[in-house]
């Protein structure tokens, strides 16, 4: 029996415990070339100007190798440990440590870089959807080519090779540093059992929860306005994030035990045979797995949220550009509002004219302000004033006042109220009002409210404000004017008219399709770099759990035997292991999922209008896609079960 013949011998015997390995890592490398490949792609050449996203995919590109190595590193760490009996055997029949490294060594190059060129096959394939999914996102109108990089083929095969050496190094250290009894034992000493909890571990468990709870809490009221000071801020932030990850870490520790433990004797020491192959067995493995657990809940967490911030921004884009400019274009001065529509009329494009004449007021908020904020910056607003008369569809009576254009940081910053006593002041008057609701339909462009509300009031209130004016507070401009083009199929021509014309370089004049684009083109790249590392780090995260199944099964394979031998069947194992699967990956995914909602709804408002809708569609497609790794940690318990006997 030569080495080849037990190389590939081994290579045939393990291929079925490897099929998942293999398939990440072919994801990984197949996400990874496309990544490099967009870099090197001429249609990024072209674009770059535009949506600059060089230097984004490279620095993804770093995070996604940094993501990959990781679980590379891990993977192999489990499978050299499952095979460290046989490593011992082959030194009981005289095999040289050197030799046995070179076994392994050789059947990791076949396995790994068959993988990679496979993953190189599939990234240069799907390259030209990845760069279509892009260019949608970001809302460029140009021709995905599939194309080639040699550039991209030499990076991704240093970048692996690399990887490749690191494991192998790690093998070598391994066998050289294990003696043939500690082989024999590196299983069987891998999880630590604990027979029962300690008043210690009872703490732990309620301290961990505890933490998780009050991390919760503050970030509920983070940016509520009654934390004003940068530094206190900042102090509080950090607090919750330590507070969040070493409850987690204690959650698992202890909590995860305390309740079970806690189930268990509630039954009076009567468990059926699903709760003894499910909460008997959690309680003591997510003990020694704490620390693991805790990183794929954190990153998990952070994955969700970020996912879901770039998809609440991209999502609200257009009603953002409305918020900033309320018609498709605005101008300032009559004379070029004049020529645009001249230009508009040239080209047969239908347009509509909105005008407001705008007065800036110093305006007492004091009655409205529900926070510590306004006494912090002295409860005065300099807002943008408008007649009821030039807003379609407003009436006001002398007396009252709305304020529209409201902003959800605003909002959650000041906590205004929508009813409320206000006074409107001018250079002499003071004129008392009462606030009669909050509208988020701007009337004005951002160049007036700068992000505040815009008062409408009465035309006789309008008239005496206008007439005891402080010049200091008012703009270069005392005229709004917005222009709408009815047919949407004319706005992009209407939108090129008002970029010859020079208007989009002049401040005070705004374009909303040019907003739009820019937003979507920041925020729809984000969103893809986020999405694409969120995918890969779910990927190898699913991985490493059902990696850790397959251990925990093969160490619970006696354990099946005897009770199929007692008299069960497989289906009533099977009904156990599902509710173990349950909890093994149910808890972290739910614990990532909270994590993730709270961090995203302390300070969602800061970079959308919709917060329900985004979020929920990122953390359905995140449990559905992690849901598939319990599905096959089932199917290969059923399989385990049906061999015990």
């Amino acid at each position: 029996m030569n080495l080849n013949y037990i190389i590939f011998r081994n290579l045939k015997k393990n291929i079925k415990n490897y099929y998942l390995y293999v398939f990440a890592l072919i994801f990984s490398v197949a996400l990874y070339f496309s990544f490099v490949t967009l870099q090197y792609d001429p249609a990024m050449e072209e674009y770059k100007g535009s949506i600059k996203g060089a230097a984004a995919l490279g620095a993804s590109s770093v995070l996604l190798v940094a993501i990959v190595a990781v679980f590379l590193l891990y993977a192999n760490t489990i499978f050299i440990k499952r095979r460290s009996k046989e490593i011992g055997l082959f030194q009981l029949i005289g095999l040289t440590k050197g030799r046995i490294f070179r076994i392994l060594s050789s059947e990791n190059l076949i396995l790994y870089f068959s993988s990679i060129l496979i993953g190189i096959f599939l990234g240069f394939s799907f390259s030209r959807l990845i760069l279509m999914i892009l260019f949608k996102l970001v809302g460029l109108e140009a021709q995905a080519t599939l194309s080639f990089s040699s550039g991209a083929l030499r990076q991704t095969l240093i970048v692996f090779g690399c990887i490749y050496l690191l494991i192998m190094l790690m093998n070598y250290m391994f066998i050289k540093g294990q003696s043939i009894l500690s082989l024999f034992r590196v299983v069987s000493t891998a999880e630590i059992r604990v027979k029962r909890m300690s008043v210690l571990e009872i703490l732990i468990g309620l301290l961990g929860m505890v933490m998780i709870l009050a991390g919760y809490y503050v970030s509920s009221i983070l940016f509520s306005g009654k934390l004003t000071g940068t530094t206190e801020l900042f102090a509080t932030m950090i607090f919750i994030l330590g507070s969040v990850i070493i409850g987690t870490y204690l959650f698992y520790k202890g909590s995860v035990s305390f309740i079970f433990n806690a189930i268990r004797k509630s039954k009076g020491g009567y468990l059926s045979l699903n709760l003894v192959l499910s909460l008997s067995s959690i309680m003591f493995r997510m003990k020694s797995n704490a620390l693991l657990l805790t990183i794929i809940t954190t990153v998990s967490a952070l994955a969700i949220g970020l996912l879901s911030l770039s998809y609440i921004a991209y999502y609200s884009t257009e009603q953002s550009a409305r918020h900033s400019v309320p018609n498709h274009f605005s101008l300032l001065l009559p004379e070029d509002a004049a020529k645009f529509t001249q230009a508009l009329n040239g080209e047969n494009i239908e347009y509509t004219e909105t005008r407001r004449d705008v007065i800036q007021i110093e305006a007492d908020v004091a009655g409205i302000v529900g926070s510590d904020l306004g006494e912090e910056f002295g409860n005065t607003m300099i807002l943008p004033v408008v007649s009821d008369h030039q807003v379609e569809g407003v009436d006001v009576s002398p007396e009252e006042t709305l304020f529209t254009g409201s902003n959800n940081a605003l909002n959650q910053f000041m906590s205004l109220r929508s009813t409320g006593q206000i006074e409107l002041r001018g250079l002499t008057l003071s004129i008392p009002q009462q606030l009669v609701g909050v509208d988020k339909d701007a009337v004005v462009s951002q160049y007036f409210s700068l992000g505040l509300p815009t008062a409408i009031v009465d035309q006789s209130i309008y008239a005496q404000l206008a007439q005891d004016l402080d010049p200091k507070l008012q703009s270069k401009s005392s005229v709004y004017i917005g222009i709408d083009i009815p047919d949407a199929s004319m706005l992009g021509k209407a939108d090129a008219i008002f970029h010859d014309l020079g208007f989009s370089e002049q401040s005070g004049y705004m374009s909303q399709p040019a907003l739009i684009f820019d937003q979507k083109s920041s925020m729809g790249l984000i969103m893809f770099i986020v999405g694409f590392l969120g995918l890969t780090f779910l990927i190898t995260s699913g991985c490493i759990l059902y990696f850790k199944q397959m251990d925990e099964g093969e160490e619970e394979k006696p354990n099946y035997t005897i009770l199929r031998k007692l008299g069960f069947t497989q289906g009533n194992l099977l009904r156990g292991i599902q509710i173990k699967q349950l909890f093994n990956f149910g808890i972290p995914l739910i614990v990532g999922l909270l994590h993730s909602y709270f961090a995203v709804k302390s300070g969602w408002f800061l970079f959308g209008t919709e917060l329900w809708t985004p979020m929920v569609i990122v953390m359905l497609l995140y449990t559905a896609l992690y849901s598939i790794f319990g599905f096959l940690s089932v199917l290969y318990y059923k399989r385990l079960i049906k061999e015990s006997l």
